[in-house]
C-alpha cells in the first residue's frame, strides 16, 4: 500500500479541502442556474425529456 513519504503541512491540507469546497459551490451554482433555465423554458445547453404522455392523460 503506497505510504507518504513525508507529513504534509497543514497549509499545503487547508488549501486542498478549500478547492474541494470551492468545486461543490462552484457545481450548487451551476445546477441552480441550469434549473432555472428550464423553469423559464430558456435552456439550449442540454437536452431533458418531456413528458409527453402525461399531456395526453390530461386532454
Amino acid at each position: 500500500m503506497a505510504v507518504p513519504k513525508k507529513k504534509t503541512s497543514k497549509g499545503k491540507r487547508n488549501q486542498r479541502h478549500a478547492t474541494w469546497k470551492a468545486k461543490a459551490a462552484v457545481a450548487a451554482e451551476k445546477a441552480l442556474s441550469i434549473g432555472k433555465s428550464v423553469l423559464t423554458g430558456r435552456a439550449q445547453g442540454f437536452v431533458y425529456p418531456m413528458n409527453e404522455t402525461s399531456e395526453e392523460e390530461s386532454d
